[in-house]
């Protein structure tokens, strides 16, 4: 596991996910005696660590990548945004799950410190602002009045919209205020945008380039260098399954290693999980287009939570700023 550099609103269900693989029907976390880990994953570019697993589980089997490192049968659950996952943790209805960290932070301060760890860094970067060419949109006051579309209340991309319109002076609501932030399925950005009933969409990859390659979008905002996706945990899922855990978690690491040292052998996984998840086929040249943007790591900084944690009040979707000394597994 690194050590430091380890690079909100919760009221969707366990039902908003995608049960991806077979399930474990004994209730006691066993599979015919074989143990089970439930992973969170979204159906994004940013979340490629967890694509791949997915793609491997569906394919091979007990051979997948995850599976012959933890001797464990994993469940893979698909997630629109990060609240729901996080509220998928905080019922223990799944053990781990690739996130943003936005919600961790909200799930963490809403169990004051008590629940919800970081296991790992993941991903850095592949998220930002998308508009329409010619609009004239250059920074934030001129989205005054405008329709500015996000994944969902509290997500990671959903914060840093607001933050972003609030720093450069816009007042921001979570039902309106100078500019609309709309929390909007991904799926359903793309015909929104087309249809211009949105003026903007903030979201994540592959959704940026989508916008860009088949809505003729410009990116206005890259979060290039910006924490996107960690790998996140509970307190009871860790005490029940800490060592199940550590050997994923070990399997990540190595995981993220070879997708820096050989992104060719990942983007075929990556394609086939994305059309197994979506049921629909994500073309190469979208994935190439996208790739460039992501940074894959799995070192995270306190000073990242820090920092994300103060956007997300000062977007008054967190009541207060929490002590954070407790949000890594040590």
């Amino acid at each position: 596991m690194t050590t430091p550099r380890r690079h909100f609103i919760l009221t969707a269900t366990f039902a908003a996910a995608t049960l991806l693989t077979g399930c474990d029907k004994s209730g006691d976390g066993k599979a015919g005696g074989q143990p089970v880990l439930r992973i969170g994953f979204f159906p994004n570019i940013t979340h490629v660590p967890a694509l791949v697993g997915y793609d491997e589980t569906n394919k091979k089997g007990a051979a997948g990548w995850f599976e012959s490192r933890t001797g464990a049968k994993i469940e893979w659950y698909s997630f629109n945004a990060g609240p729901s996952a996080i509220e998928a943790l905080l019922t223990g209805s799944i053990d781990a799950t690739y996130v943003g960290p936005n919600p961790v932070i909200n799930g963490y301060t809403r169990t004051k410190g008590a629940d919800i760890r970081v296991l790992a860094g993941a991903a850095c970067g592949g998220a930002g602002l998308v508009i329409h060419k010619g609009a004239g949109l250059k920074v934030p006051a001129d989205f005054r009045g405008k329709k500015i579309a996000t994944p969902q209340l509290g997500g990671t991309q959903d914060v840093a919209a607001r933050a972003w319109l609030i720093a450069g002076g816009l007042t921001i609501t979570q039902r309106g205020g100078d500019a609309n932030v709309i929390p909007t399925e991904n799926p359903d950005q793309l015909d929104l945008f087309k249809r211009g009933d949105l003026d903007a969409v903030w979201t994540a990859e592959p959704w940026v380039s989508r916008l860009e390659l088949d809505a003729g979008a410009e990116l206005l905002v890259n979060q290039k260098d910006v924490l996107t996706t960690v790998v996140a945990t509970s307190v009871k899922a860790f005490a029940s399954k800490g060592e199940l855990l550590k050997k994923f978690l070990a399997a990540h690491e190595e995981l993220t290693k070879k997708l820096v040292a050989e992104p060719d052998w990942a983007k075929p996984a990556v394609s086939g999980a994305l059309k197994k998840a979506t049921s629909k086929a994500i073309p190469e040249a979208l994935l190439d287009h996208a790739w460039p943007r992501l940074t894959f790591s799995t070192e995270v900084q306190l000073s990242d939570f820090t920092s994300i944690q103060r956007d997300a009040k000062s977007a008054g979707l967190l009541p207060e700023e929490a002590d954070l000394s407790k949000l890594f597994i040590k």
